[in-house]
């Protein structure tokens, strides 16, 4: 094999990587672009909060928004090589939509500017991790391991301090918090560019493997927001 047509092979391997990337994050940012709106919506129109909570605590419908975007996270990772493009993609958008609705509490909690700041300071560090996840030589995939056992916990004790309100409960798994999604945001990051290096010979589908790994940085991202709101968000 001449060393034109492996400069080509190498050539078409980055560009495809690239490009896979690319995809990622366009349906990253997609996701957050429709969580906001939903999101500012609900926290600016008191009819569509009272959907989801009344005075005795949440509504069914609360109970949904709050719950089946889990469900539906795991069925579009555990399933996607079995559903069409075009079903992942409706059930991307509708989960989007319903983690915005659960976000909509955040203006009425948080003062508008605190918000901003913290979300640029999220992007901030997100984009940090992400970099060097990107351009580590250092395999993380030990750390993920720990990492996501570490990110189970949290997420069972956040779903029991739902019911319990401790504060101090509330404030250890966001100190936790940080630590797990920064680490996770470097590791993911250096799976997908393995992956996209990789994907060809592995018969992948491209599109749906770049929604799928959209839809992890999406939630990444959202968590590590949550969790620095809740340190150093200003209350209202």
């Amino acid at each position: 094999m001449s060393y034109n047509t492996l400069d080509s092979m190498q050539g078409e391997i980055v560009a495809k990587s690239r490009a896979l990337i690319a995809n990622v994050f366009s349906y990253m940012f997609a996701a957050l672009a429709i969580s906001g709106v939903v999101a500012w919506l609900f926290g600016h129109n008191l009819n569509l909060v009272l959907l989801l909570i009344s005075e005795t605590g949440f509504t069914p419908l609360g109970y949904i928004v709050l719950f089946a975007p889990v469900g539906l996270a795991l069925l579009m990772q555990m399933a996607y090589n079995r559903l069409s493009i075009v079903v992942l993609l409706a059930l991307y958008i509708l989960y989007s939509v319903l983690i915005g609705a659960s976000l909509g509490f955040i203006f009425l909690v948080y003062e508008l500017g605190s918000i901003a700041s913290v979300f640029a300071i999220t992007a901030g560090t997100y984009g940090a991790m992400a970099l060097l996840g990107y351009f580590t030589k250092t395999d993380l995939t030990k750390l993920g391991s720990i990492l996501y056992m570490v990110f189970i916990g949290i997420f069972i004790a956040s779903i029991v301090n739902i019911f319990m309100q401790s504060e101090k409960l509330d404030w250890i798994i966001s100190i936790i918090g940080v630590f797990v999604f920064t680490g996770l945001t470097a590791y993911k990051m250096q799976e997908i560019k393995n992956w996209s290096q990789m994907a060809e010979y592995q018969g992948e589908s491209t599109s749906k493997l770049a929604l799928i790994f959209g839809l992890q940085m999406y939630i990444l991202f959202i968590n590590l927001f949550l969790t620095l709101l809740r340190l150093f968000g200003e209350r209202k």
